[in-house]
């Protein structure tokens, strides 16, 4: 894909979404690191009911170990691998209370330190509470890159390599959340909405649907 194409792709979703963000609820940083944490191999949807009801009793670290393993396991029972993801918050929390005051750091390498979070949930908090030009690649932005030809890559580390390199600096922020939104609603796994997608005439994906899926 040429560099003219890309550009009228972002500059589409941009219009289509000037102010884009995470589908995750959230109201401070900790609780952004605590959903995305959380959300590994799980939906939006499923982490925000549960956070709806873990969150008003504890949104601090602090909080999150009063709690326990055993308390945080009560509230996030409906998520899947909520067992080794009780285990998780926990141990985060507890070294985010040892040494970083109960404060979020805004660093990759100490992010990707704590347990369960790795390069993907580092480049979101990174990205949607720091403002950071951060391009985290999940399951629909892989899908997306390859399927249009925006970024193609073997795997999600080579996608997010390539949309650093090829997208400009002035959609860098946004464009993790434009493309995870494109995947989810538009660009579908099972059958593309073709019929229904502002960027079908630039995309360069060979089997596109004639009609929009009902």
């Amino acid at each position: 894909m040429n560099k003219q194409k890309r550009i009228e792709i972002l500059t589409r979703l941009r219009a289509n979404n000037p102010n884009p963000t995470t589908e995750l609820e959230y109201n401070s940083t900790f609780e952004l690191l605590i959903a995305v944490l959380l959300s590994a191999q799980a939906t939006d949807v499923g982490v925000n009911k549960a956070t709806r009801k873990l969150f008003p009793v504890a949104n601090t670290p602090q909080a999150m170990l009063d709690l326990g393993v055993d308390g945080v396991k009560h509230y996030i029972k409906t998520i899947g691998l909520f067992n080794s993801k009780a285990e998780n918050v926990i141990k985060t929390c507890q070294i985010l209370v040892d040494q970083y005051g109960g404060e979020v750091p805004e660093d990759r390498a100490a992010l990707e330190s704590l347990p369960g979070v790795g390069r993907k949930t580092a480049n979101v908090v990174l990205n949607t509470a720091f403002g950071w030009p951060t391009i985290a690649v999940d399951t629909h932005i892989f899908r997306v890159s390859n399927r249009t030809k925006l970024a193609v890559g073997k795997n999600v580390d080579k996608v997010e390599e390539k949309l650093l390199k090829v997208v400009p600096a002035e959609f860098k922020v946004d464009v993790h959340h434009w493309l995870i939104l494109h995947g989810r609603y538009t660009c579908v796994a099972r059958k593309p909405r073709c019929g229904s997608c502002i960027i079908e005439d630039l995309c360069e994906y060979k089997d596109k649907t004639e009609i929009e899926e009902a």
